[in-house]
Order: structure tokens, then C-alpha cells, then sequence
């Protein structure tokens, strides 16, 4: 249950077509449908690649909306919310996620859109839950 790709990988032109192009389409699709879940976690992710950082960060908080339990949907606004520099914001959507199931602690620790989070001074206690998450799973 990994979340969105990596902000941080360079992509080629060729690359940032396609994506522009995929924006363009799943855009269309989403003003049809403005509650098409997977329609919006793709165009969240795509702005994301293309460093639409505050796009994504308006598609992920609308996806919150529609899905407030949901543990992906919360661990990328998470990831939104670091990539804009809103880390309190981002701590806590990080620990509902936590909360509602979200485990794919490995991806968690070293996901690049969260790197900012990590080094929040909070971001220990949140580690600490973690930690018995997976001492108990084990």
C-alpha cells in the first residue's frame, strides 16, 4: 500500500508530455465526475510527478473529503502537505493514516515527498506509534 510515486525522480520531456497529457485527459474526466475516486488519486499523482505541488495538494484534500477513512488517500495528503510545506498539517494527516491502517511503514521512511516531515520534531512520537504497530504484528 505504497503511496505516490516519488516527486523528486527526474523525468524526461518526452515523459512530462505524456503526463501533461494524461493531466489534460483525467482533468476532463473529473470535471464529467467530480467524485471519480480513481480519476482524482490519478490526477493527484500526476501533478504531483509534474511538481504541481499545490494542484496535488487541492486534489488530495478533495479526495479526504470524499474518503476521510481511507488510509492511501490520508498518507498522500500527508505527502501533499510536505511537499507544500504545511508539516503540522502534514504530521497529523500522517498519524490518521497510521491510525485508519495505513502499514507500509519501509515505503513510509524513506518515501522522498515525506523527507520534510521526517524531520519534524514531532515526527518521534509518531515513530514510537509506529514501532509498536509492528513489534505487535510480529
Amino acid at each position: 500500500m505504497a503511496g505516490k510515486s516519488s516527486s523528486k525522480k527526474k523525468i524526461s520531456r518526452e515523459e512530462a508530455r505524456d503526463l501533461d497529457v494524461q493531466i489534460g485527459f483525467i482533468e476532463g474526466l473529473v470535471r464529467r465526475d467530480p467524485g471519480y475516486v480513481d480519476a482524482l488519486q490519478i490526477l493527484g499523482d500526476n501533478y504531483t510527478r509534474r511538481g504541481r505541488y499545490a494542484e496535488g495538494l487541492d486534489v488530495d484534500e478533495r479526495l479526504a473529503r470524499l474518503e476521510p477513512r481511507n488510509p492511501l488517500v490520508l498518507y498522500n495528503l500527508a505527502c501533499s502537505y510536505s511537499l507544500t510545506d504545511q508539516l503540522d498539517r502534514g504530521l497529523e494527516t500522517l498519524r490518521k493514516a497510521v491510525e485508519f491502517g495505513y502499514r507500509d511503514f519501509n515505503w513510509l521512511r524513506r518515501d522522498p515527498d515525506l523527507k520534510k516531515l521526517r524531520k519534524h520534531p514531532q515526527f518521534s512520537e509518531l515513530a514510537k506509534i509506529i514501532r509498536k504497530i509492528e513489534k505487535a504484528s510480529e
